[in-house]
């Protein structure tokens, strides 16, 4: 009989082995001289991984590297939830009362969901099509699953919303190709994904590369990291309100999701940096600067747009402040230099939102504990 360490020593068996050649494997590579011809089935080590152009086995998880990324996908299955598992009747109620909500309030809901119905489809593509595989390191792909089944998730609770709502599909829906404040930032989107999904797109050179590395900042800061939180303290303030509970719980385990996507995206593009230096140019660093401003833009225009005037305590020269807080932090978690001195937070509140830790029943809905299986408890 053959032990573990006879059939290691053999020859791949054809048709079943992997070889570093194969399409599961971006093409190029700093390491392709450790797999040399007679040595494309040897065991792994940890040397030979990297977050890009990597030439290991995309296919062997372990040994574990990138046990970061490991740690962020193993709390993101601890904290799965499903939408129907949250009550909508207050919702529902309030909503169909012609006096439950002001015009100016329902405006808010329905371009939230305007947005947020396909953000998280062009955020899944993005993975799914495009950013899974460029990333050779198999713990990150293991994370980038898990976010992906979260976008889906996510757009699955907008849909509930939508439809405990009885509100018109269509126009919902379609509403990022027909108002503006959405469909611009989308069109700011699009071509980042674009670059990724292009089927002709590989990396191994610095400018596809850098083109890699860009489209990752883009999702992981801009993206994620502040196109969706204009929405988030609109609809998590109905809440703080008593208004929309059932939807504000929702965007609240959304926005701790999201939060998690934004950190990984972060750490992501972060080991990129520190494997690839010769990257990070200051022509680069600019580039992304430039970036930044046009979504700081983007997403103060949104807010103008759904809140034209004030509402929930809220107004949108408030936004402008929050934005800008929120790009200097996003510059500095990826090395950047910060843009807007000064700006400061006026909604610290959110900050309690995103800690994943705090497992409250902030809006009084069914849910208790944000766990899986037994660890819920029930009202």
């Amino acid at each position: 009989m053959l032990s573990f360490e006879d059939e290691g020593k053999m020859n791949g068996i054809a048709g079943l082995a992997l070889k570093p050649q194969s399409a599961f494997v971006p093409a190029a590579g700093p390491t392709q001289e450790r797999f040399a011809a007679g040595n494309a089935f040897r065991r792994i080590t940890v040397d030979d991984k990297r977050i890009i152009n990597s030439r290991a086995d995309v296919n062997q998880l372990v040994p574990f590297k990138y046990k970061w990324a490991w740690d962020k996908y193993l709390s993101a299955c601890a904290n799965h939830w499903m939408p129907q598992e949250i009550n909508m009747s207050r919702d529902i109620a309030l909503w169909k009362d012609p006096n439950g909500l002001t015009a100016d309030e329902r405006r808010v809901v329905t371009r939230n969901l305007g947005f947020f119905v396909t953000a998280d489809s062009l955020a899944a593509n993005n993975i799914v099509l495009g950013t899974y595989r460029h990333i050779t390191a198999p713990e990150c792909r293991q994370y980038l699953l898990r976010q992906a089944f979260e976008e889906a998730i996510h757009t699955h609770a907008y849909q509930y919303i939508v439809e405990s709502l009885d509100l018109d599909e269509g126009e919902v829906f379609n509403a990022y190709n027909e108002i503006t404040s959405i469909r611009d930032k989308d069109e700011f989107l699009i071509p980042f994904i674009d670059t990724l999904t292009d089927p002709g797109f590989r990396t191994g050179t610095p400018e596809s590369d850098q083109a890699l590395l860009r489209s990752l900042i883009v999702f992981s800061c801009l993206m994620e990291g502040l196109f969706f939180y204009v929405g988030f303290v609109q609809i998590l303030s109905l809440g703080r309100q008593n208004k929309m509970t059932g939807s504000a719980e929702q965007y609240m385990y959304i926005l701790r999701d999201e939060s998690m996507h934004c950190n990984f995206g972060i750490d992501l593009v972060n080991q990129i940096k520190l494997e690839n230096p010769h990257l990070w140019t200051p022509r680069f660093r600019e580039e992304l600067h430039d970036l930044f401003r046009r979504a700081v833009d983007l997403e103060y225009r949104y807010a103008e747009d759904t809140m034209p005037r004030g509402v929930l305590g809220l107004n949108a020269p408030m936004f402008k402040e929050y934005l800008r807080f929120i790009a200097n932090r996003r510059c500095q978690q990826i090395g950047l230099d910060t843009l807007y001195p000064g700006a400061s937070n006026p909604f610290p509140w959110m900050s309690e939102m995103i800690d994943l830790k705090k497992e409250r029943n902030f809006f009084e809905t069914r849910v208790i504990e944000y766990q899986t299986g037994g660890a819920l408890n029930w009202d």
